[in-house]
């Protein structure tokens, strides 16, 4: 790269090893800025609707148009949180948020996978997008299996709507990356992103 990007995103799947390598890549020098997840930053609703059933919220109760507007609320303060000249490191950028949104949008309201990508993507509009490093990473470029690793990662069953939700989080990851709507794509079928120095295939794809 000619110059330092402003934000960079790592994205994927629960168990697939987000956090565990921005918390390397933020070891790498003082450039580097971690600016966390969502909630972090816009602590206040997100700890409302937590004190509560926070399951049944998320996938009864809150509306889409409610848990997409909180989701980019809290990307736009944590974007407004980098501090000139560093690079901001995301625990999930946009495009996950995005994803996120409408994988539970499919599993609550019975809807196509396009048709819950496009009901989030008109949710959100055209509203200032900053430019992001968005990487994706995926324990496998097919969807059953890429949700067999992660759930035999958690170390105990997924209950509940929640497999139903990783299924469909790992489809529409899929779609996305098929659209290019990630900068690159790591498959790290049969590798361990815990390991110290992990050999991962990627793929370029146009930014988001």
């Amino acid at each position: 790269m000619n110059q330092v990007p402003d934000f960079i995103s790592l994205n994927g799947p629960d168990n697939v090893g987000k956090t565990t390598q921005l918390m390397r890549l933020a070891e790498r020098g003082s450039g580097f800025q971690p600016l966390g997840a969502v909630h972090e930053h816009d602590p206040e609703p997100w700890a409302r609707v937590a004190a509560g059933d926070y399951g049944r919220w998320w996938f009864e109760t809150a509306t889409t148009v409610e848990l997409t507007e909180m989701l980019l609320a809290g990307h736009a303060r944590r974007v407004a949180a980098r501090d000139t000249g560093r690079t901001g490191l995301l625990d999930r950028g946009l495009p996950m948020l995005l994803a996120v949104s409408a994988a539970t949008c499919v599993v609550k309201d019975g809807l196509t996978v396009r048709e819950a990508i496009r009901t989030v993507s008109a949710i959100a509009g055209s509203r200032t997008r900053p430019p992001e490093i968005s990487v994706l990473l995926l324990p496998s470029l097919d969807a059953e299996r890429s949700y067999a690793i992660t759930s035999a990662r958690e170390g105990r069953p997924w209950t509940g709507i929640y497999p139903a939700y990783q299924k469909t989080l790992h489809a529409v990851l899929l779609h996305q990356a098929d659209r290019g709507r990630y900068t690159a794509v790591v498959d790290c079928e049969d590798r361990s992103w815990m390991r110290s120095t992990p050999t991962c295939s990627t793929t370029s794809a146009s930014p988001a």
